[in-house]
């Protein structure tokens, strides 16, 4: 990653518990990295600086105790951008990334810390390099997009995989592996699912 290159994340989703969120701040100040975060009811919010730009990362409190780390950032610090796809690897997160280089942009659907699509945009062109699971006909993307049902769908399956998650860590915490597991194939299967939706 070179110093021109921008990445955006979009509709990114990472799920932490407090302890995660300490040692991430740790390793933001190991790496050089000057910051500072503020708390309330709602929100924990870690600023980072990164030259003269200032990153806010807004931490969601959810009802189980832990936190959620949502929505679209743009990063220009190549440094600061490879540790945050690492942290959607390793905790299984979702996004969608853009790298932007040389009048070409590059977009990763991320799903569960896995890479299911990557797409080549130059100018008008876009060429998918990489497609896991079932390719949809152009007639089934179509009728998928000018139906409302589809849409209902894809949301019903996001609030499961919300809920489901939530659960999860909840077990997880519980140190319950019986209910971990459970949670866990239902995970599978629903990211089956939504792969054959956002395909």
């Amino acid at each position: 990653m070179n110093k021109g290159c921008e990445v955006e994340y979009c509709n990114l989703e990472l799920r932490f518990s407090r302890r995660h969120i300490h040692n991430l701040i740790k390793d933001l100040i190991s790496e050089g990295y000057s910051l500072y975060w503020s708390e309330d009811e709602s929100y924990l919010v870690l600023s980072v600086r990164t030259g003269r730009k200032l990153v806010k990362l807004r931490f969601q409190q959810l009802r189980t105790g832990h936190y959620k780390l949502a929505g679209d950032y743009v990063i220009r610090d190549a440094k600061l951008a490879e540790w945050l796809e690492k942290l959607i690897g390793s905790t299984r997160g979702h996004a969608i990334v853009k790298r932007v280089k040389d009048h070409h942009i590059l977009v990763e659907n991320i799903l569960f810390g896995e890479v299911i699509r990557l797409v080549e945009v130059t100018g008008f062109k876009q060429r998918v390099i990489y497609q896991k699971g079932p390719v949809l006909s152009v007639q089934e993307m179509e009728d998928m997009y000018t139906s409302n049902e589809g849409e209902t769908r894809l949301l019903l399956l996001k609030m499961e995989v919300d809920d489901v998650l939530e659960k999860l860590f909840m077990a997880m915490g519980e140190g319950n592996t019986a209910k971990a597991g459970k949670c866990q194939e239902r995970l599978q299967t629903l990211s089956r699912q939504l792969l054959m939706m956002e395909a």
